[in-house]
This record gives C-alpha cells, structure tokens and sequence, in this order.
C-alpha cells in the first residue's frame, strides 16, 4: 500500500487497529459511510447524516482537518482510517477492521482508503480482509460512488462529501444491516435524496 510515502525507500508499516461495533438487541443497525472530505464536508451533511439517526459513521480517509470528525462525532459514534493527505492524523490508523455483533448476528467489514485500481480490489487489500474474515471493504479516495464485487469480497465507496471533483456527485452511502441481510445505497448530499448512477 505504498500511498502512505517511503522513508529512505522503505514503506513504513502500516498501522492496523481492529474494533468491536455493537448491533442492535434484534440484530439491525444503520451505518453511514463518507469520504474524502478533504476539510470541506459539503454544508448539509450534518442536517442529512442526523435525519438518517445512524448508529454509526465510518469515515474512509481525506479527512483534511480534523475538526470534521468532531462535528461527524457529535451525531453518532464514529471510526476513521487516515487518507493519502492525512500526514498529521498520527492518532487514526491505515486499515480498521470493525466487528459488528449482535442479536446473534455477526458482520466484519475492513475499512481502508485506497482498496481498488479501477474496479478491481488490490491484491494486498483482498489479503487484509481475509485475513480478518472480513466480507466488506469499505475505502474512499476515487471520490466515485460505487457498489462491486470482486475476489469474493464486496467493495463499497461512498463517494466523496467534500468539494466536487469534476462531474462527480457529492454522495455519502449507507449501511443497513437488516434480517434478510446488508444493504448498501447512496445518498445525493445535495438533496437527501437516494442517489444512483444515471
């Protein structure tokens, strides 16, 4: 993963933390996912992230100021990975790999911010999730919102909440762990409203 820099032309290690995330009583829970706010989070993500009442937000890296995750905390329990420009943020790790349990139910999602090359989950990414029998990989980075399968793992980027790259839509994506299973969506942060690809 050597978005991270090299010293002397060796990477440095990674910085790994894994978390428990506790599920509701019956088994459900409602987690939004955002990226790459690149310390602008677009003016209304509090006002949609608030109405959604989520029982958690990850945050996929790009931070940018640090300040964002404190507004973010505010509404609900939150877990971040570092991003590519996030060289300050020492406190947070590379790669969070999260267990949500409860209800007899049990999900582990990975969450880094560089995950794919193209549509394709890199190779030591995959290895990661495996390795913590991880089903999903949550990243950022790409600022593209999209939902994918690849080396029997799913990959979910929520698209980016900070300023607009290109065309791309400013988006956040949701997490809803249900008992017929997980779904994955996105929102327009512009709107409120349920985004998908035109």
């Amino acid at each position: 993963m050597g978005w991270r820099g090299t010293t002397h032309g060796v990477a440095p290690p990674l910085v790994r933390k894994s978390v428990s995330v506790p599920l509701r009583e019956d088994g459900t829970a409602r987690i939004v996912a955002v990226a790459d706010t690149h310390s602008q989070p677009h003016a209304r993500t509090v006002e949609h992230l608030t109405a959604l009442r989520p029982d958690a937000i990850l945050h996929a890296g790009d931070i940018g100021d640090l300040s964002v995750l404190e507004e973010l905390r505010a509404i609900a329990p939150l877990y971040a990975v570092r991003g590519n420009i996030d060289t300050r943020a020492h406190q947070l790790p590379d790669v969070l790999t999260l267990e949500l349990a409860g209800g007899g139910r049990l999900l582990r999602m990975l969450m880094v911010h560089i995950a794919v090359y193209g549509p394709k989950i890199r190779a030591d990414v995959a290895k990661l999730a495996r390795a913590d029998n991880a089903s999903l990989i949550v990243c950022g980075h790409s600022h593209v919102p999209f939902i994918g399968g690849d080396r029997g793992l799913t990959v979910f980027n929520p698209g980016s909440i900070g300023p607009r790259r290109f065309h791309l839509p400013i988006v956040f994506g949701t997490i809803d762990i249900t008992a017929k299973g997980v779904r994955l969506a996105h929102v327009n942060c512009e709107t409120g409203a349920a985004w998908s690809p035109p």
